[in-house]
């Protein structure tokens, strides 16, 4: 397994190398943070929804891991335009070990950047449930490593950099926006409650505002079957992608 170590190892070396990169990763998720909780709180309050900064603190904390894990992708065709990707493939080691590597790289770092984010909105207010905490790390784990798998698959079919935020940008934007990570799910219906219910990124936002606010739209072991299903089929899948890779 030493060929997953230095998959892992060499992508958080990238992330604390580019420090522009981790202060700007952070920009989106507070700016949303900071514009709807404080922009929308009081009218929220006003009409009987209660604390709209612990309802949507989850919600951007799963933001954050969503657009890490899945721009984390880039590096494969980061890699293949440097060479790096040719000396990787060629090695005597099994292409899903590879896969693994970078699955759990990105994951770490995309955790990495939650944690920040979960940390700052405890400054602007945020009161989570610190006894489900563990859990909380939980689904930021599964979220992560189902959408680094799903980064990286797309990545490994691609070669032009410029491609892929906008592939990223038409998956990313509908999946979070139809999350439930601004607005509750409770009254919704017809085709956008189909569509919230096929999102499999509704179930990790629900879990872990579960986790940290002890209020969840569905069952929290419901969030946890589905979110790690989710997650071993985009791994399988982009197992399958990665050893179709050429350099």
């Amino acid at each position: 397994m030493k060929a997953v170590y230095v998959m892992w190892k060499r992508q958080l070396i990238r992330y604390w190398r580019s420090r522009g990169r981790m202060i700007g990763a952070l920009g989106q998720p507070l700016l949303f943070f900071l514009a709807l909780g404080f922009g929308f709180g009081p009218i929220v309050s006003k009409a009987g929804g209660g604390n709209y900064i612990q309802f949507l603190a989850p919600g951007i904390i799963a933001m954050t891991i969503l657009f890490t894990s899945m721009f984390s992708g880039i590096e494969v065709i980061w890699d293949r335009q440097f060479g790096f990707l040719k000396e990787t493939l060629v090695a005597p080691v099994p292409r899903w070990q590879i896969m693994l590597g970078k699955t759990l790289g990105g994951a770490t770092i995309s955790i990495l950047q939650a944690i920040i984010v979960l940390i700052i909105t405890l400054i602007f207010g945020f009161r989570p449930n610190w006894i489900y905490l563990p859990l909380t790390f939980l689904f930021m784990f599964i979220i992560a490593a189902a959408f680094t798998a799903l980064g990286v698959s797309i990545a490994s079919k691609l070669e032009d950099m410029q491609a892929f935020p906008i592939i990223l940008n038409f998956l990313i934007m509908p999946l979070f926006f139809l999350s439930g990570a601004l607005f509750p799910l409770t009254n919704i219906s017809g085709v956008l409650k189909i569509v919230t219910l096929i999102n499999p990124l509704t179930y990790g936002v629900d879990g872990i505002r579960g986790a940290l606010t002890l209020t969840s739209h569905m069952n929290i072991f419901l969030d946890l079957i589905v979110e790690v299903f989710f997650m071993m089929i985009l791994f399988a899948i982009g197992t399958y992608l990665f050893s179709k890779t050429e350099a």
